[in-house]
């Protein structure tokens, strides 16, 4: 059974997050780039956001007994072959995830611009992922 107080505390997170991403969002490319600061704070804040999304989507596949979680890829893989979350949403996903181990474990070499881009261009698609997981609360 699906527990919507594990959801619901986890999206409240993540519009927290959101809140932060947007605020650091309104600086020009060049004043986010140059300032450690605003770009630190953007790969952490999307990180936990990333993060929140896979806890909760590992909640419903373990809640739901949709099958075996050995890597984050498989959350939304299994949410997809369960007809939970459409194709788009579930490559959206798994790059999602990318990015997020690149934030985690290739710090050294984050490339702010793509932070950046990420933060711009990308942010609708947490929103996207929120949507779907506000029908099971």
């Amino acid at each position: 059974m699906v527990r919507p107080d594990v959801i619901h505390k986890r999206l409240g997170k993540i519009e927290e997050y959101l809140l932060i991403l947007k605020a650091i969002q309104r600086y020009p490319k060049e004043q986010f780039l140059a300032d450690p600061e605003k770009y630190g704070s953007a790969e952490r804040f999307l990180q936990l956001t990333i993060e929140a999304l896979n806890d909760i989507g590992g909640h419903l596949v373990a809640d739901l007994n949709l099958g075996v979680v050995d890597s984050a890829s498989d959350i939304p893989r299994l949410l997809f072959e369960k007809g939970y979350l459409g194709e788009e949403l579930r490559e959206t996903w798994i790059r999602m995830i990318g990015f997020r181990n690149v934030l985690v474990h290739d710090y050294l070499d984050v490339d702010r611009v793509v932070v950046h881009q990420v933060l711009s261009d990308n942010l609708h698609d947490v929103r996207a992922l929120m949507r779907i997981f506000a029908q099971f609360l």
